[in-house]
């Protein structure tokens, strides 16, 4: 479904699951990642919650407007959604991309929030950060997003999912490439993290429960970062999967939907 927002632009929503449930688990992707990434959590949760999977402006089915936007310009896309839907209150779950935005919904629209969940994520960026950032933006310039998949792959997936892979990794990059994400589009999500801020100062004023996952083997948003994230919101915990890297919606699916569902229960 489309949902037109004040400035005039679509922004691409699924709902499913049970729409009575008292409870919305709302569901971000990452950088390149459409709600398509989702769809394996769908059955875990479809009985006892109303599920919202979205979008961002510039992913997937939503529209691509000619100025990029920024983290906080992006939670307030996903507020005006849920005032749209008449959410009270949504329980997000954010990875990557999506996660830095939950974090802003956190800060600016805190009503909203019962709980949250970040998985893979980050609330400031690494000299080493900002390095694997420039090689992925030389790579879409220089080849578009095939060749920037060819040197994003052995950031986000772990050492241990190239060994034992559930999607082979040729079959998951033609997958990627089919969601035909433009080099326009995929420049102005960059930009968003490019000219992002370090956040943690703002996340000391958080009081929401928060679960803050990390792969053991993420050599982009490392354990070390997310270490950082829970020790400047009062009232985070912290769990680390052992032998998985960044995209953990794709190698370990079962094991995060333990996680959330423990968590919101």
């Amino acid at each position: 479904m489309q949902f037109s927002l004040p400035d005039g632009n679509n922004l691409y929503y699924e709902v499913h699951g049970n729409t009575q449930a008292k409870t919305s688990l709302l569901f971000l992707g990452g950088l390149s990642q459409t709600t398509m990434a989702w769809q394996a959590y769908i059955p875990a949760f479809q009985e006892n919650y109303q599920i919202v999977l979205v979008d961002l402006m510039f992913q997937g089915r939503s529209d691509n407007p000619a100025n990029f936007r920024s983290f906080q310009e992006h939670a307030q896309d996903i507020e005006n959604l849920l005032n749209h839907l008449n959410i009270q209150t949504v329980i997000p779950v954010g990875i990557s991309y999506g996660g830095a935005v939950i974090m802003r919904l956190m800060h600016y629209f805190p009503q909203k929030i019962q709980k949250a969940i970040l998985m893979a994520t980050f609330a400031h960026k690494t000299p080493f950060f900002d390095a694997i950032g420039t090689s992925w933006q030389r790579a879409l310039e220089t080849g578009g997003y095939s060749l920037m998949l060819d040197v994003m792959l052995p950031f986000v997936l772990g050492r241990h999912y190239f060994q034992n892979p559930l999607i082979p990794v040729e079959m998951l990059k033609q997958m990627r490439i089919s969601n035909d994400l433009s080099v326009d589009r995929l420049s102005k999500l960059m930009m968003a993290t490019a000219m992002s801020d370090d956040f943690r100062k703002e996340l000391q004023k958080v009081q929401i429960p928060t679960l803050v996952v990390c792969g053991s083997e993420d050599l982009l948003c490392t354990p070390e970062m997310h270490h950082d994230i829970v020790e400047a919101l009062p009232n985070a915990s912290y769990v680390e999967i052992e032998e998985t890297g960044h995209t953990l919606n794709l190698e370990a699916i079962p094991q995060t939907i333990a996680l959330i569902k423990d968590f919101i229960q």
